[in-house]
């Protein structure tokens, strides 16, 4: 199944269109936006007013309304495809070294790795996916080149890449993922130098990707684990598991008020998107840069529970 490249026909109605157009309206009337991310200083100055909302279908037929093609930062939603990545190339051995439980605990907490021998509870808190970083640079040797090549692939955007300011601004205020990688490289759990790690890691969630983008590259997940181009990045097991570990864990330490809202797998990120999928119907992307405080986009988080609300649409 070959998807075509994506694009919008002007005026050519959409299944989702009207639904989009409705939440876009809501969210210009939503009062609280909560505060960007200001613990990585580019980010600080997000505007919470800014919002964007894409769909893509399984076709490759992507959609949006409001800033669904400006660029952010990907931040963690850019776990979910290191994830798919190491599953893909070593199937199930990443489970010996990370879990698969929601933590309750904050995104880089320090507190569980102690009491659980420096084995992160999932691969979506900064434990967890470093660990699954540096189980990708072990296979690859190269863990963010093989994650960009991925979401250029699976977007059909050559363009995006990574933005070295908000890496280096990560790097420079990285202490305490520092500390979560010395302390599982304590215990055996981390086999690449800690700074090359970090490196890769920082690399990593600096990402920068639109709703579209990302509504896309996630679509192997809605089609079972089936890439753009028709090959099999995942098997139909592997597919389903990720959207599991997204439903229980991948909105932080808020992941079962976000099952209870929205009623969908969906990662988040400190940039203020977060990626959504209904298996075999779409994947969203919505992005506004104001956090709770657990992580996660008010808006979005708030744009996604119309969505489910007004299509009746979850996995539930």
């Amino acid at each position: 199944m070959a998807v075509p490249a994506p694009a919008q026909a002007p005026g050519t109605p959409h299944r989702f269109r009207a639904v989009l157009d409705r939440v876009a309206e809501e969210m210009a009337d939503l009062t609280h936006r909560g505060r960007p991310a200001d613990y990585i200083p580019v980010l600080a100055d997000g505007d919470p007013r800014r919002f964007g909302m894409a769909v893509a279908e399984p076709d490759g037929t992507v959609y949006g309304v409001g800033e669904w093609r400006q660029p952010f930062s990907a931040q963690s939603i850019t776990k979910v495809f290191a994830l798919a990545l190491v599953l893909s190339l070593d199937g199930e051995g990443l489970w010996q070294r990370v879990g698969r439980e929601p933590s309750g605990d904050p995104f880089n907490s320090l507190v569980q790795l102690e009491y659980e021998n420096g084995i992160p509870r999932n691969p979506f808190i900064n434990a967890g996916a470093l660990v699954v970083t540096d189980r990708l640079q072990e296979l690859t040797g190269d863990a963010a080149a093989l994650l960009l090549e991925l979401l250029r692939t699976e977007s059909g955007n050559p363009a995006l890449d990574f933005d070295p300011q908000v890496a280096a601004s990560e790097a420079a205020r990285g202490d305490r993922n520092a500390a979560l990688a010395h302390f599982m490289a304590s215990y055996g759990n981390i086999v690449t130098p800690v700074p090359r790690l970090l490196t890769a890691y920082f690399q990593q969630c600096s990402v920068e990707a639109s709703c579209a983008d990302l509504a896309l590259a996630a679509g192997f997940l809605a089609r079972h684990g089936i890439r753009a181009d028709g090959s099999a990045l995942l098997t139909r097991s592997q597919a389903k598991r990720i959207n599991a570990v997204m439903l229980t864990c991948g909105t932080y330490d808020a992941a079962g008020e976000f099952a209870y809202r929205v009623g969908l797998p969906a990662k988040s990120g400190v940039g203020g998107g977060i990626v959504a999928v209904v298996p075999g119907v779409c994947t969203l992307c919505v992005w506004s840069p104001g956090l709770d405080r657990r992580g996660n986009s008010v808006a979005a988080m708030t744009a996604l529970d119309r969505f489910t609300t007004l299509t009746n649409l979850s996995v539930f």
